[in-house]
């Protein structure tokens, strides 16, 4: 019960980390932190009795350094779900897709890749999508990193996806 995972955000209700509730119960009763939502389950101690925080936001604003999330093929697949961007295909070997191809100056950046399944990706060869007839499931984007590590630990409970970042 202890081990559950609780989302903490900043005091300006940015999101900070994913920490275990053990950690989140110390965080309140130190005064460090508040509860912004519960998840329903009560911590049980000889003196306390207190509802498991599920969201906490802490009481003072920390710095964060920036992070950036590398691009590689793999970060590509995992923001894309590794869903061919297509024809919306879930596929075993998926390559990456320029949007704007290299040879008519596309470069390489988040917004100008996608993952595609190799039928897709040899059906557009050299052209852009709507020289194609191709047109794209979704726009491609930068993905936030905090986001990004978030999702990718699998499933998100659904009382965090208002604080969370769309990515």
């Amino acid at each position: 019960m202890l081990n559950r995972r609780v989302l903490l955000l900043n005091q300006n209700y940015e999101p900070l980390s994913v920490c275990k509730a053990r950690r989140a119960v110390v965080l309140v009763l130190a005064r460090k932190a508040e509860t912004v939502e519960n998840c329903g389950l009560l911590a049980r101690s000889v003196r306390l009795s207190m509802q498991l925080p599920s969201v906490l936001r802490l009481n003072y604003y920390v710095r964060v350094r920036r992070h950036e999330v590398p691009l590689t093929k793999r970060n590509i697949l995992r923001r894309d779900r590794n869903t061919c961007q297509y024809c919306g295909r879930k596929s075993a070997v998926l390559t990456t897709d320029h949007v704007l191809p290299r040879a008519l100056g596309g470069p390489e950046t988040w917004e100008n890749l996608v993952c595609a399944c190799s039928d897709c990706n040899a059906r557009k060869g050299n052209r852009t999508p709507a020289q194609a007839g191709m047109p794209l499931r979704t726009r491609p984007k930068k993905p936030h990193y905090f986001s990004f590590t978030v999702n990718s630990m699998g499933e998100v409970p659904e009382v965090w996806r208002p604080y969370l970042f769309q990515s």
